[in-house]
C-alpha cells in the first residue's frame, strides 16, 4: 500500500485570522523594524530618481546617508535586488536598475490581473487593523498636495498598495504584487509633476473609495474601484511611455 507523504510543519505561525491583528507577507520586514525603514527610504529615492538608474550604490555611503547600520543597508539592498530594483554583481558592486519600458508595461499588465482580485479578497478577509491601515495611508494628503510634496505623496501611495496586498491575506499574491507596484511607480511618478492639485485629490478619493467598499465587505465594488484606479494609471503610463 502506498502512503501519502507527510507535509512537514515549518514551525512558523500562519497568517492571523481576519479578526486578528496585523499580518505581513514579509514577516521579517515588519514596518516597525529599522531595516524596513531603511529599505523604504532607499526605495523612495530610487522611485523618485534621487538614486538614478545606473548609479553605483556604496553600502558605507548609504549607511551615512540614511543614518543606518551596514547590516540594515545590506539587508535592504538584498530585498531591492529580489524585486529587480537594483542589480548586484560580484566585483561590480550594486547599481540601480534601469527603467525598462517593456518591463514596466508587463508589470502593469500583471498588476491589472492581480490587484483587483486582491481588493476583492480584502473585502472578504481584511481585519479592522487592515482597514485602519488603508484609511490612514493618505493621512495628511491634502497638506502634501498643497505643498507639492511629491515624496510624501508617493510614500502614501506605496503604503496604501502594500496595505492592500496585506489585507488580501494571500501571502503568495502579496509577494508578487508589491514588487510589481514598485516597478510600475518608477515610471508613473514622472507624470505626477504635471498633475493639478485637483487631479491629485481625485486620485486620493479614488483610493479611499476602495476602502469604503472593503469596509462594507463589498468584494465586487472593491474590484471595480481598483480597476478604475488602474485604468487611470494605464492612460498615464501610456502617455509617459510615448513621451519617452
Amino acid at each position: 500500500m502506498r502512503h501519502s507523504p507527510k507535509i512537514p510543519k515549518s514551525g512558523k505561525a500562519g497568517p492571523a485570522p481576519a479578526s486578528g491583528g496585523a499580518w505581513s507577507p514579509y514577516e521579517e520586514w515588519s514596518p516597525g523594524l529599522r531595516k524596513a525603514r531603511v529599505y523604504e527610504q532607499i526605495l523612495l529615492d530610487i522611485i523618485l530618481g534621487e538614486l538614478p538608474p545606473g548609479e553605483r550604490l556604496d553600502e558605507a555611503s548609504l549607511a551615512r546617508r540614511y543614518r543606518a547600520g551596514l547590516a540594515g543597508v545590506r539587508d535592504a539592498l538584498g530585498r531591492l535586488a529580489l524585486e529587480g530594483l537594483v542589480a548586484r554583481r560580484p566585483r561590480s558592486g550594486t547599481t540601480v536598475s534601469p527603467i525598462d519600458l517593456v518591463e514596466v508595461r508587463q508589470a502593469f499588465e500583471a498588476r491589472r490581473l492581480i490587484e483587483p482580485h486582491c481588493a476583492a479578497l480584502a473585502a472578504a478577509h481584511a481585519s479592522a487593523d487592515d482597514i485602519s491601515a488603508l484609511r490612514s495611508a493618505f493621512d495628511g494628503a491634502e497638506a502634501a498636495i498643497r505643498a507639492r510634496d511629491l515624496r510624501a505623496l508617493v510614500g502614501m501611495d506605496q503604503r496604501f498598495h502594500v496595505a492592500m496586498a496585506r489585507a488580501s491575506r494571500n501571502a503568495t499574491l502579496a509577494r508578487i504584487l508589491i514588487p510589481l507596484q514598485h516597478r510600475a511607480t518608477r515610471l508613473w511618478v514622472y507624470s505626477m509633476e504635471d498633475d493639478t492639485a485637483e487631479d491629485q485629490l481625485a486620485e486620493v478619493r479614488r483610493h479611499l473609495a476602495i476602502v469604503d467598499c472593503i469596509a462594507r465587505r463589498d468584494a465586487e465594488g472593491a474590484r471595480a474601484a481598483m480597476l478604475a484606479i488602474l485604468s487611470v494609471f494605464s492612460e498615464t503610463t501610456k502617455r509617459v511611455m510615448v513621451a519617452s
